[in-house]
């Protein structure tokens, strides 16, 4: 098999991957800021209506394993088209959603949409570019992925501007249609021959499902009793299907992959960093506000962030391709090390200047930090386990980010959420995620040991 694709189909899949991501990301986050107008208009409380956003993130991280796994088995491109599909078609039916509970559901299903996308993304930027340009091609994508959360709720606030609110929601249906046109470009590799362990999917599906959820629930002020037992149940679950994969040839969960150094590693160094980075962004709102901020005026002071991160993290991923990823993560992180402390130690009554230019200097440390960490769990993996490796960079963001939410709720809840013990929380977050960096250059760790090797040649050699 030739090495990425060849020009000019190249570009056309760099642009359909570009779409497709972009369209996810956006449309699952620009409900956000439509939270306040959809109760209102529904007649629901606040905090039933905040269920549109966790049903969606929930949903996301139960499936993207599993269907990483799919994509193994039935193609890369045929799991990714039939996600964008799926997500289009149930955000045309949230434009019609007259109830909460109708809404709820549409929105799990874009979540099983947009999981069949994000799923197999990384593994398609593996197949597209030439393997010396992968880090390049991941940076790319981190600056979409990054770049369109960011946009989302600007986005959202617009169209509410001029238009009821389920045209949130319809308005992204023309860009659907584009992505779905661009995606013919797309590498079609040919799958595994292997079916689908569909008990193990499920368990995986359930284990996320239960942990986060029992999470989700302690923090939102439920029973503590039966939150507690939730998670027992998650955890339990989750330790007999660990055992249960261990020893599989293509795990649901990539604990193959996980055994080797660098990518488990590199996995726990991507999820303290997406906890840390997520910690920060939601308490730091209620800090602003607290000192006399605006809305528009936080707004305003956390943009510098996802704006330095579209400079700095196509420059990590290009430079990823050529210096050790361990140097550049541990670099990224003592940046951001910095930052964090800067943050908690602001002047009792800060200007606009003292926050956007210490949450620039944040932005710029991860952006430095995650397209090198992502290219290394891609590109450590064998060919044949693109799609786990892809997924498991996914699971991992969104696990980070879902863990980060859920910390910073418990802070405010906690009373300590509006001032300076984030940004702390958030430093000692980051500098585990910089020791797992550093720790990668190690040459034990950093070249693959002989049974790997065996491994990939045998993987290489198996029958298509």
């Amino acid at each position: 098999m030739s090495d990425g694709l060849p020009l000019p189909r190249r570009y056309g899949a760099i642009a359909a991957l570009g779409c497709g991501s972009a369209l996810v990301i956006i449309d699952g986050g620009v409900a956000n800021v439509a939270l306040p107008t959809i109760a209102r208009d529904l007649g629901v409380a606040p905090s039933s209506v905040v269920s549109i956003v966790t049903v969606y993130q929930v949903m996301l991280v139960m499936l993207l394993l599993p269907f990483a796994g799919l994509g193994e088995r039935i193609g890369l491109k045929r799991t990714y088209q039939a996600g964008q599909m799926v997500f289009a078609a149930a955000t045309l039916l949230c434009f019609f959603a007259k109830s909460l509970p109708f809404l709820l559901i549409v929105r799990a299903v874009q979540a099983i949409g947009a999981a069949g996308v994000l799923s197999v993304s990384s593994a398609l930027i593996r197949q597209t570019y030439p393997a010396r340009q992968l880090g390049r091609g991941l940076g790319i994508n981190s600056v979409i992925v990054t770049s369109s959360a960011a946009a989302a709720p600007t986005i959202g606030g617009l169209v509410l501007a001029v238009a009821p609110w389920p045209w949130v929601f319809a308005s992204a249906i023309p860009f659907a249609v584009v992505s779905i046109a661009l995606g013919r470009a797309l590498p079609d590799p040919a799958p595994r021959l292997a079916q689908l362990d569909l008990v193990g999917a499920i368990m995986c599906a359930a284990m996320f499902g239960l942990i986060i959820g029992g999470a989700e629930s302690l923090v939102h002020g439920d029973s503590p009793v039966v939150s507690a037992a939730i998670i027992f149940a998650g955890a339990a679950l989750g330790w007999v299907f660990v055992r249960r994969e261990i020893g599989a040839p293509a795990p649901i969960l990539p604990v193959d992959l996980l055994a080797r150094p660098i990518i488990a590693l590199s996995a726990f160094g991507s999820l303290t960093a997406f906890t840390a980075s997520m910690t920060l962004l939601v308490s730091t709102p209620f800090r602003l506000s607290a000192l006399g901020f605006s809305a528009t005026q936080i707004g305003a002071c956390i943009a510098p962030w996802p704006l330095t991160n579209m400079i700095v993290a196509p420059l990590s991923g290009f430079l990823s391709d050529r210096v050790p990823a361990g140097i550049l993560g541990g670099l990224g992180m003592a940046v951001t090390l910095v930052a964090l402390a800067l943050l908690a130690t602001m002047p009792a009554d800060p200007s606009y200047v003292d926050v956007a230019w210490r949450m620039a200097l944040c932005g710029s440390g991860f952006g430095l930090y995650l397209p090198p960490n992502a290219r290394l769990i891609v590109g450590s993996a064998p060919k044949a386990r693109a799609a786990a490796a892809g997924g498991l960079v996914s699971t991992v963001r969104l696990t980070g980010q879902t863990i980060g939410a859920t910390l910073a709720a418990a802070l405010l809840a906690a009373g300590i959420g509006a001032g300076a013990v984030p940004p702390l929380v958030a430093a000692g977050l980051a500098l585990l995620a910089g020791l797992c960096s550093i720790a990668r250059l190690r040459p034990s760790i950093r070249n693959p040991s002989t049974e790997e090797v065996r491994d990939e040649v045998l993987t290489l050699r198996q029958p298509r």
